[in-house]
C-alpha cells in the first residue's frame, strides 16, 4: 500500500520530533503493509523550502535502509489553502503536478473555488485533503461536490472511516465514498499512539462500501499513478 499523506519527517511540524520516532512510524507502517509514504509536512508559510524537505527525506530513507525498514519515503507537502500558489506549487508530490491542499479545519472558505482555479491555472492538480473532517462540508457535503471535476481530486483519512475522528466525520467519509468522489485514502499519520500511519483498518471499512477491489485502488492503484505523475481523473 501507499500512504499519500503522512507527517513522518522529524522536527518539521507537529509530527515526530526525532529521527528515531520517524523510524518507528515507518516500522509501524511497514507492519501494516505500507511500502511507500509521501512525507507531507504542513506548509503554512514560506519558512520551509522543498529543498529542506528533500534533505530530510534523504536522511530518513538512509536511516530506514540502515535499520532494514522496508519503506520508501517520497517528498511532498500539505499546503494551506491560504498560501499563494506560487509558494504552494513548490510542494507537489514527487516532482509531479499533484498537490495536497488543506482548507481550514474550521470552515470552507468562500474563496475555495478561486483557490482551486488559481492552482489549476498553474497546471497543477489539487487533491483536497480530508474534507470529511471540515465542519462546513460535514454539514453540507454538496459544498465539496460543487467544487469537483476531473481536475480536482479528493483524499479522505483512513481513521475517519473507523470512527477515530467521530461519528460526523465517519458518516461524511462514507457518504463521499458512496458518491464515488474519493480518489485516495491516506493515514494523515503524525505519531505511533493516536494518529498512527496505518491504512488496513480503513481499507476494510471502505471495502464494506465499495468492495475490495475499489477499496484497494484508493491505497494502491490511484496513489501509485499520482506518484508516477500519470493522468488520473476524479472517481465516479
Amino acid at each position: 500500500m501507499i500512504d499519500l499523506h503522512c507527517h513522518i519527517l522529524p522536527g518539521l511540524d507537529d509530527g515526530p520530533g526525532t529521527l528515531v520516532q520517524s523510524v518507528e512510524m515507518a516500522r509501524m507502517a511497514a507492519d501494516d503493509g505500507i511500502t511507500r509514504i509521501v512525507a507531507t509536512p504542513h506548509i503554512v508559510d514560506d519558512q520551509l523550502s522543498m529543498k529542506e524537505v528533500g534533505k530530510s527525506v534523504v536522511k530518513l530513507n538512509r536511516a530506514l535502509k540502515h535499520q532494514q525498514v522496508p519503506v520508501e519515503i517520497i517528498p511532498g507537502g500539505e499546503t494551506a489553502s491560504a498560501l499563494d500558489p506560487s509558494i504552494s506549487g513548490d510542494f507537489v508530490i514527487a516532482n509531479t503536478r499533484y498537490l495536497l491542499l488543506e482548507f481550514p479545519h474550521t470552515h470552507l472558505p468562500q474563496t475555495a473555488r478561486e483557490t482551486l482555479f488559481r492552482i489549476r491555472k498553474m497546471g497543477v492538480t489539487p487533491i483536497i485533503c480530508h474534507p470529511e473532517r471540515n465542519p462546513s462540508i460535514v454539514d453540507n457535503p454538496g459544498l465539496l461536490l460543487d467544487l469537483l471535476d476531473g481536475d480536482v481530486l479528493v483524499q479522505i483519512t483512513a481513521g475517519s472511516l473507523t470512527g477515530q475522528f467521530g461519528r460526523d466525520a465517519r458518516q461524511c467519509a462514507r457518504y463521499l465514498l458512496k458518491k464515488g468522489v474519493v480518489t485516495v485514502m491516506a493515514s494523515d499519520g503524525h505519531e505511533t499512539r493516536d494518529r498512527k500511519p496505518v491504512l488496513s483498518a480503513g481499507v476494510k471499512a471502505a471495502a464494506r462500501i465499495l468492495g475490495q477491489e475499489k477499496a484497494m485502488a484508493l491505497v494502491k492503484t490511484n496513489p501509485a499513478a499520482i506518484i508516477q505523475g500519470k493522468r488520473i481523473y476524479q472517481c465516479q
